[in-house]
Parts: C-alpha cells; structure tokens; sequence
C-alpha cells in the first residue's frame, strides 16, 4: 500500500512545478501577453475564424509544449472572432480588460483564497465589501447598504429580484395575480432572472416608451391604478439607467415616486451605464437612483475590467440575507460570530473565488482619475461621433445620454433595412472596427457602443472613414449624399 501511494504521490507531484517550470511558463506567457498588447492597435476587432477549424490540441495523459499551446491559442483563439480588447470593438458593450485586473486575478489564482465566508477569509471578504460599500455610496446609497461582487448583470439582477420577491412576500399561490412594470428596452437578463426566480407566471407589464426610449411614466401610473383596481398585486418595477439598445436613462426619480406611493420595489439595472456617475457633469441623468430598492451595475463595463465582475447593490441587507441565507451541519465552525456580511450568505454563491481582487488592485494602483477620465472620454466621443455620422448623411437616433447611440443610412434606391445590414456586413468583413446591429419596431439600426478603454479619437475617426467608405461602395457612388 506504501509503495503504491508512492508512486502515485511522484506522479501528481506533477501539479506542483518546479521554480524553473515556473519562470519558463511565467517567461512565455508575460512574452505572449506583451506581444498581445503590444500590437493590439493593429489586430483586427473582428477576425474571421481560421478555416482549418477549431483547436486541434486533445486532451491526453501526458502534456504538451507551453509554445505549441500558445501557438494553438493564438491562431485559433486570440486571432478570431470578436476581439473585446481591442480600441475598435464597438459593437455590444465592450469588456477591455485593464492590465492590472490581470494581475489582480493572477494573484488570486495562484492564492487561491476563497471569498465566500468571512470565517475562512477575513481580509478578502472585508476588501470585497469595502468595493460594495464604495458602489452604495456612488449611487447615493445610505450606509448599512451592501449587495455582493457577482459574476456579471446577469447573477446580480437575479439575487435583486429573488430578494424583492421575498421582502414583498410574493408566495407561489400569488405569482399569477403578481405585477412586474418595466420597458421593452429593459436587457432580457431581467426577463431570464424573472423566470429562473419563479416568477415566470407572473403578470409582466410594457410600459411604453417616449420619443428616446425612455419609460413612460404617465402610462406607469395608469397602470399601476387599473391593476390595484382589478386586485392584483404590483410589487416591482424595473427602471435602466443606459439601456443596451440606445443608452437610455428612465426617469428614475418619477419611478420612484410611483414606486414609493404604490408600495413596489424598484430595481434599477445599471450595469453598463451607471459608472458614468463618476463624471460630474452627467450624474443629473441618474437623479432618482438613490431612491431605488437595488441596484445591478457592472465593474466589468464602466471600469474596464476583465470580464466576470458583475455587483448588485441592495439598500436592505437584512431582505438580502433572509433570502439567500442556507446553512450546514459541516459548516458550523464558519457561522461564529463574524464582524462581516458573508458574500456566500447574500447569493446563491457558496464558492467564491477572490473575484474582487481585479477591481481592487487596480484602483490601488492607479487611483480613481484616469478611471474618471476616461469614462468622460467615451462620452465625449460618442457625442463626436453623433454630430459627424450625421455630417456623412446617416440619420441617427435619439442624442445619446451616454456612449451608446444608434444609426442608419438611408440610401437612394435600396430598402433601408437591406441596405445596413450590408453596411454592417461590410464592416465586420473589413475587420478594423465592430459594430452590431439591433432592430427596434421592425426598424434595422447600426449600434455604436464607446467604452473600450482603448477606444480614442483614432478609433472613431477610422469608424466614420469606414462608414462612408462602405456606403460608397455599396451605392456605387464616389462620395456620400448627405
């Protein structure tokens, strides 16, 4: 038996490298990723995939190469598709990864601390919470809020409806006669987060929206009188603040007027835009926002970190932990008495890696203003680019609020939907810039997302060279008619 665990211990020893493993490995991939960033401003935003197919590397007993597997990588990964991290993704909403959120989650990878109760890891636990608390106060939460460091929008909206559903005492028996108000613009990870929460079943109110997406709150309260007067039950209304199609803002303080004088819960989904708060000159948009019940933001967006750092914020920490709170026979030693909130305690996580190591590091090392700045940037250029595409002949949207805006180009002779999809197909071919597309009432229109953290007069400028450059081409024409 002796010998046999012997030999087994000598091979998984394997697991645990040798120093010159470790700077071998750790000299390719720092090469592998200075070469990335490096040439970032000359890779393409979008790469047509390798035509020998997917990675050909199996999975096998013995391993391989550190320069074949990057090879490997690069041409079939890095190379492909879409290119988040490059200045000319602005299509969706861009993830661009500052470097020191890398190093923030290398450093949490190779210690491994888990997250998840204050128990096992008084210091990580307090410095995630010390970022929750920082968010709280930027939406003009009072102290006492707290929330939990998610994966993305999608987890946090879900903990912030699974928390409203159970403060508001909504039971399986009253799900049916149990209304939610929110706009078609609202992102579909609401609607998921409804349905995942058991509340599939439930009465979803559209509320219409003005002239620049925004929610209609006159029609919000004609609703909200007609259902209490045929005995249903109104218990929560979701307001955006920077929708994914337009960039829009609700007006959040009529919300949550409505909110308050009806008894709901009112959400806000954040999570692209609600960062723009750090610029002074826009946090009037967002007035109402600290009257809301929650709160899903994004680091992963508006600070540019890598992807997989999502945060709600939740007023009511007491409503978060009743409804997210289980325990165990084996876990009795974690529930002593902590000085802290558990992240396990307020989500459906119970194992949480350090994911806020990559928002705390970098805010360390680089302070809060170029964070600022840039944020003010990209809606500087948004703007840039609003008044110029229409220079160019395009027609465009409701003047963006944020950095998102959406566009078209109406063209002599074809049908106006055909004609941008094949603008936009002539983009992504070219590579230089992303965009993406979205269709609003049966209507084709171009999206512009500025939030790249790479993303400068340069890249915009290339945007609007390649714009008018594709309607040429496409018309047949020399020059655009504007």
């Amino acid at each position: 038996m002796i010998d046999h665990i012997r030999q087994l211990e000598a091979i998984a020893r394997q697991l645990e490298p040798t120093q010159e493993q470790r700077s071998n490995w750790n000299a390719s991939i720092q090469a592998y990723a200075d070469d990335f960033i490096s040439n970032i401003e000359v890779l393409k935003a979008y790469d047509e995939p390798p035509t020998d197919g997917p990675i050909k590397l199996a999975i096998e007993e013995t391993g391989k190469g550190i320069d074949t597997i990057l090879r490997e990588l690069q041409r079939k990964v890095d190379r492909a598709g879409i290119n988040p991290a490059s200045g000319g993704h602005l299509g969706y909403v861009p993830g661009g990864g500052i470097f020191p959120g890398a190093l923030g989650d290398y450093l949490a990878a190779v210690t491994n601390r888990y997250a998840g109760l204050f128990f096992a890891n008084p210091g990580a636990v307090r410095i995630e919470n010390e970022l929750i608390r920082w968010m709280c106060k930027l939406v003009g939460y009072p102290e006492g809020s707290l929330g939990n460091l998610a994966s993305g929008g999608s987890i946090a909206n879900l903990i912030a409806i699974t928390t409203a559903r159970d403060f508001m005492g909504i039971k399986a028996a009253q799900v049916e006669k149990s209304v939610v108000y929110l706009t078609c613009q609202v992102h579909h990870c609401v609607q998921k987060a409804l349905r995942i929460a058991g509340l599939g079943e439930a009465v979803i109110r559209y509320v219409p929206t003005d002239e620049r997406f925004r929610m209609d709150v006159d029609c919000l309260h004609k609703y909200l009188r007609q259902d209490v007067a045929h005995g249903l039950i109104p218990f929560l209304a979701v307001g955006s603040a920077g929708t994914t199609d337009t960039g829009a803002i609700d007006p959040l303080d009529r919300i949550a007027a409505l909110a308050q004088q009806f008894g709901l819960w009112f959400h806000v989904d954040a999570a692209y835009g609600g960062f723009f708060l750090m610029v002074e000159e826009l946090k009037g948009a967002f007035k109402g926002i600290e009257r809301s019940d929650s709160v899903a933001i994004d680091p992963h967006k508006g600070l540019f970190l890598p992807y997989g750092l999502g945060a709600v914020l939740i007023k009511n920490v007491e409503a978060q932990y009743n409804s997210h709170f289980y325990s165990a026979n084996y876990m009795q030693d974690a529930q002593k008495a902590q000085e802290e909130w558990s992240p396990a305690d307020l989500s459906p996580e119970l194992t949480k890696h350090f994911r806020g190591l990559r928002m705390w590091l970098p805010f360390q090392l680089l302070g809060l203003q170029p964070f600022r700045a840039a944020l003010a940037e990209k809606a500087a250029l948004c703007h840039y680019f609003y008044n110029k595409v229409r220079e160019l002949g395009f027609e465009a949207g409701p003047e963006p609020e944020l950095s998102i805006l959406i566009f078209r180009y109406r063209p002599a002779k074809e049908e106006m939907n055909r004609f941008n999809q094949q603008l936009v197909e002539y983009v992504r071919q070219d590579g230089r810039v992303f965009l993406s597309s979205t269709t609003i009432d049966g209507a084709y229109w171009i999206r512009l997302a500025v939030l790249s953290f790479r993303t400068h007069l340069r890249e915009i400028e290339l945007c609007l060279d390649i714009l008018q450059t594709g309607v040429q081409q496409l018309e047949g024409t020399r020059t655009v008619e504007g």
